[in-house]
């Protein structure tokens, strides 16, 4: 094939169009990475980053800060987990899966309780007891 064949060059694109999504389709991981204990953690919010894919909570706990991985922006308003009640200073409790990589703190929370209540971000996989 000649690269000026037209059939040519739509494969190319089409090959580089999905050589660029590779990236885009790996940045959001699933669970994989987590345990399949359900573990709780308290403490107090030191910082927030919320946005897409998901949000991140950084919270001290006893002295060491761990980071809880909320949900996407839809998912946590569809919880009622607001920016507001995510403010430096307020304590969370954050209920979820720790990351099996070792060292790291970082725990992706199916339920997050602030003073207002419980927000389930994934309601199917919060345990029946409460």
């Amino acid at each position: 094939m000649s690269p000026r064949n037209p059939a040519h060059m739509r494969l190319i694109v089409a090959l580089l169009l999905c050589i660029g999504l590779v990236p885009l389709a790996s940045g959001h991981h699933g669970w994989g990475w987590a345990s399949d204990e359900i573990t709780e953690l308290t403490g107090e919010i030191v910082d927030v980053r919320l946005g897409n894919p998901h949000g991140e909570v950084d919270i001290d706990v006893g002295g060491e800060t761990w980071t809880v991985e909320v949900g996407q922006p839809w998912r946590n308003e569809r919880s009622g987990l607001t920016a507001e009640l995510l403010e430096f200073g307020n304590e969370i409790k954050a209920l979820g899966h720790v990351s099996n990589r070792e060292g790291e703190q970082l725990l992706k929370a199916v339920r997050v309780t602030t003073r207002e209540g419980h927000h389930d971000l994934y309601p199917d996989r919060v345990p029946d007891s409460d």
